[in-house]
This record gives structure tokens, sequence and C-alpha cells, in this order.
């Protein structure tokens, strides 16, 4: 693995940008979605637990090159193309005022929260939005007309009682992207699956009909509640601060057994209250079998956590609705 990262960055090194053709070029190849970086990171499930943190530190410092060199080699060329003041030029009238855009506060807080489970030896992976039953529901432990069902209401596609097809549902929740891992890929695997999902709900302060979220999943042989709390509790104190007041408290999930649920000290104008960031649990034996992954052999725990709660705490929103109106005397605040 670290020769292949040796030869990505090699590559990266010798890459040549001399206009803009070619800085498109490199980041079709390096940085975007599916560029060599992105995939290098795929890789990391393949990774023996202990050499996680070497071959993570070696793929980080690859992005950074690739990064870095994208943001010279751009900033270069836009120099190089700004013409010379000539005789005619008048320097002493007023600047035309520019505009810049920013990161939505959703994206800034997703990307950060991506970076600490990279940090954490997570890879990510991704899946649709528009679900078939058996992946949102029944292999997660939602039975057909199960009471359970109604924790997740949702926006039926198709609803049809034909037992040859079925339901289609837009997601409400990224744990499809789990069952759809677990059926492609064999123990271990540790990953995160962002994305936005979808939830019949009324819209007020603190709910949307839809939020985004970020569920984990790792599967192994031996894995305990022990470490579920830790990898949680890691997560708080880098994305509040080493100082983060936090609770983990018992709580029930279709899909996780035991289950739990962690809460973060917020404070505000009423003097603070604590406020749920994400509920987890030790994945329910159930999910595995429905996935034929055997849970006599593996364990594994899960988590799941809503990016526009992890956002309003993080930079002090109090109304979800901010989030999604595109009020730009909002979003100008999170220009960084």
């Amino acid at each position: 693995m670290i020769d292949t990262i040796d030869k990505i960055k090699k590559e990266i090194q010798d890459f040549k940008i001399t206009n803009e053709e070619e800085l498109e070029a490199f980041r079709l190849e390096f940085l975007s979605r599916n560029g060599k970086v992105q995939n290098m990171f795929g890789m990391m499930g393949k990774v023996p637990n202990e050499k996680k943190a070497e071959v993570g530190k070696a793929m980080n410092g690859v992005k950074v090159l690739a990064q870095q060199k994208f943001d010279d080699a751009q900033l270069n060329l836009k120099k190089s193309s700004q013409k010379e003041f000539g005789a005619a030029d008048d320097i002493t009238l007023p600047v035309e005022p520019t505009y810049s855009g920013s990161y939505h506060p959703l994206t800034q807080a997703l990307n950060e929260m991506k970076q600490i489970f990279l940090r954490l030896g997570f890879n990510i992976a991704d899946g649709p939005e528009l679900e078939d039953d058996f992946h949102n529901f029944t292999a997660l432990n939602f039975p057909p007309d199960h009471p359970a069902r109604d924790m997740q209401d949702t926006f039926f596609v198709r609803k049809t009682d034909d037992q040859s097809e079925q339901d289609l549902v837009l997601r409400t929740h990224t744990s499809p992207v789990q069952i759809r891992l677990m059926k492609d890929q064999k123990p271990p695997l540790r990953s995160i699956m962002p994305g936005r999902v979808y939830r019949n709900e009324a819209v007020t302060a603190k709910s949307y009909f839809q939020f985004n979220q970020v569920e984990g999943l790792y599967v192994d042989k031996n894995v305990n509640m022990g470490e579920l709390i830790e990898t949680l509790v890691m997560f708080a104190k880098l994305m509040y601060g080493s100082d983060v007041k936090y609770r983990v408290r018992p709580s029930f999930f279709p899909f996780t057994e035991p289950s739990i649920e962690m809460d973060v000290w917020w404070e505000n104008e009423k003097g603070g209250q604590w406020l749920e960031i994400l509920g987890a649990g030790m994945v329910d034996p159930n999910v595995f079998e429905s996935v034929d992954v055997d849970p006599e052999i593996y364990t594994g725990f899960a988590f799941g956590m809503g990016v526009d709660r992890i956002a309003m705490l993080r930079y002090g929103i109090d109304d979800i609705r901010l989030l999604y109106e595109n009020d730009l005397r909002f979003l100008e605040q999170f220009k960084s």
C-alpha cells in the first residue's frame, strides 16, 4: 500500500502544469471525486488495523501535496494572465467591487466531519438516494407492517401490493449504504456514509423534511461497545474541542442492540441544555444475517448523526430552516 501511495505522490510531483487545460487535467486525474487521491482513500478498508495510522498519515500527506500543487498552479496562471498597466491606465480610480462566494455552512461542517473520520481510519462509501424497501427497511430489522417503521415515515415514490415488486422510497437514512457495502465486501469494514435523506416531518425550527446525515459502520472480529464509545468521544472532542461536555445514555434502534445516544452540552441565552447529536449501537445479529455475515464470527458497531444538527451546534444556529432558505444575509456570515 505504501508503494502505491509513493507512486501517486511521484506522479503528482512530476505532473507539469503550464496552462488552464493542464490544470483541469490535473484536477480530474488527482482531485476529482473519481480521481486517484479519492480512490486511494477507498483502499483504506484493506489496510490491517495496525497499519492504518501509518497509511492514513501517508495518504493525508499525498492529498495535501496534490491540493497545494493545484492551488499554487492556479494562482500562478492567474497572475500570468493579468495584463500589465499601461500609460493610459488610471490606477487612482476606485476599484470595482468584487463578490466572492463561500462554502455553505452544511458543506463546511460535512467536510470537517469527513476529515475527522478519515483521521480515525474510516473511508467513505456512497449510495443512491432513491432506495427499495429491502435496503431501506427490511434488511435493517424493520419487518413489513412493524410499528418501528413509524419512526421513519418517508416519501414513497412507488407503493405497491405486488409481491414481485418492491416499494421505492426516498431513503430515510444512509443505512442502506451499509447494507450494500456488507453485501458487496467481506469484513473487515470501516466506512462512513454521508448523504442527503428524507422524512415526512413537519417543518419547524428543529426539524425539516430533508436533512444531511453521516453514518458509520465498523465490522470485524471482537468489535465491542468500548471501541464505539471511544470513537464517538474522539469525534466530539475533535469537532467541538477537548473541553466539550458530553454524555452517553441508553436508547433503542431496530438495527442495533444494545443502542445508545450521545448528547453534548449547548451553552445558550437560557443557560444551556443537553442536545442529542447522534445515535449508535452494536449491529443487530438480524442485520448481519440479512447480508450473509456470520454474527457468530463478526461483530460491529454503527452510528448515525445529522450534519444539520452538528452544524447548528458548531456555529450557534438556532433555526434549521436558515440552512435551506438561501438567504445571502445569513450565508455571507460563513465566508472563510
